[in-house]
């Protein structure tokens, strides 16, 4: 019987087949998600390089947070991101939400993303 970590490897696998197919030399917004904080990082997988990356643990963010575990944070958190990808002349991704559905603050970190300029 397959555990539950098992499951969540083989739907992030087969999320990332996909985007490969679909990202045509574009850079992916790669999400991750814990308990406290929510993070963010604009890669160049041809490269193997990260280009811009944000999380509700910096110090800017922290002071204006009520907690990092929440869409404030996330929002923020895709906003932050969306500017340094721009300052790094990335401005078209492919959205790369790993093993979480698009939901709660994985849907509120993208929608601010977008809002701050990035296009997916």
């Amino acid at each position: 019987m397959s555990t539950g970590n098992d499951m969540q490897v083989r739907r992030r696998a087969r999320l990332r087949f996909g985007l490969r197919r679909k990202a045509t030399g574009r850079p992916r917004l790669s999400v991750f998600r814990s308990g406290k904080h929510i993070y963010a990082q604009v890669i160049d997988d041809g490269a193997g390089r990260t280009l811009a990356a944000a999380s509700s643990l910096e110090q800017a963010l922290r002071g204006s947070l009520r907690t990092g575990a929440d869409k404030e944070a996330a929002a923020a958190v895709g906003k932050l991101v969306a500017e340094r990808a721009l300052a790094a002349g990335v401005s078209a991704v492919v959205f790369d939400r790993g093993a979480y559905l698009y939901h709660g603050r994985v849907k509120a970190l993208a929608e601010a993303a977008r809002e701050g300029g990035l296009s997916f």
